[in-house]
C-alpha cells in the first residue's frame, strides 16, 4: 500500500530543518571567530582578552564626561586633538606615533586609538571592573596596572588597533622607537628612542613581570 504523501514529506521537511539550524549555528561561530580576530586577538580562551581591556571595560565612562576621563570613542585615531586621551599623551610619544601613522598611511593602515591617557578615576574603575571580569586581582593584574604604577595615566602608553595596525608596528615600529611591551597585549606600545639605533627591549610575558608594577 502506497504512503499518504504528506506522511512521506515530513521526515523530508525535518532533515531540511535540522540542516538549516546547523548552517544558522556554522555562520554564527564563524562570525564570533572572525570578530575575535578583528578585535586583535586570535585565542579563544574565555580568559585571554580580544581587545585592549580599556575597549572592553568601559564601564560607566561612556559620552562627554567619559571621554573627559580618559574613555576613547570608536573611530578615533591618533590625530584627533579634541580627544583628551589622545591630546594629554606625552608629546614625544604623539609625535612618533604621528609620524608613524604618515608613514603607514602609504600602506593603507590607519592607527585606532583603543586607549591612551587615563585619569587615575578611570584606571581605578577599569582595575575594579577588570577584577571583577577575571575574578581576582591577580588575574587582573595581568592586564590592567593600578593607577600609581600604569604608564597610561601619565600618559606615556597607547592601546593601538585594529590588527593591521599591530601588524604593521610590530615590524617598522621601532624605527620609530615604538615598542610593544608586553607579549600578551600586542596592541600596547610605548615610547623607546634608543630603539631607533638598537632595535626595541626584550618584552615582558605581562605587565605582573615589569619592574614598574611592583612599586
Amino acid at each position: 500500500m502506497t504512503r499518504p504523501l504528506s506522511s512521506a514529506r515530513k521526515p523530508a521537511r525535518r532533515i531540511r530543518w535540522l540542516l538549516a539550524i546547523g548552517l544558522i549555528v556554522v555562520i554564527a561561530a564563524i562570525a564570533e571567530v572572525l570578530d575575535h580576530q578583528e578585535a586583535g586577538h586570535s585565542s579563544l580562551s574565555p580568559a585571554l582578552p580580544f581587545a585592549s581591556p580599556s575597549k572592553m571595560l568601559r564601564g560607566e565612562h561612556r559620552g562627554a564626561r567619559g571621554e573627559a576621563v580618559g574613555a576613547v570613542p570608536d573611530g578615533a585615531t591618533v590625530f584627533d586633538d579634541a580627544i583628551p586621551a589622545v591630546a594629554n599623551l606625552d608629546p614625544d610619544l604623539l609625535r612618533a606615533l604621528r609620524q608613524a601613522a604618515k608613514d603607514a598611511a602609504e600602506d593603507r593602515v590607519s592607527f585606532y586609538v583603543n586607549s591612551g591617557w587615563r585619569s587615575p578615576e578611570y584606571q581605578d574603575q577599569l582595575l575594579r571592573e577588570a577584577v571583577s571580569k577575571y575574578g581576582s586581582k591577580a588575574e587582573a593584574a595581568r592586564w590592567v596596572a593600578t593607577a600609581e604604577t600604569s604608564p597610561h595615566v601619565s600618559g606615556k602608553a597607547v592601546d593601538i588597533g585594529h590588527t593591521d595596525a599591530t601588524a604593521w608596528l610590530s615590524e617598522h615600529g621601532a624605527a620609530y622607537g615604538l615598542c610593544q611591551i608586553y607579549r600578551n597585549e600586542p596592541w600596547h606600545y610605548e615610547l623607546r628612542s634608543e630603539a631607533i639605533d638598537h632595535g626595541c627591549p626584550r618584552t615582558y610575558a605581562d605587565p605582573t613581570q615589569d619592574p614598574r608594577m611592583q612599586q
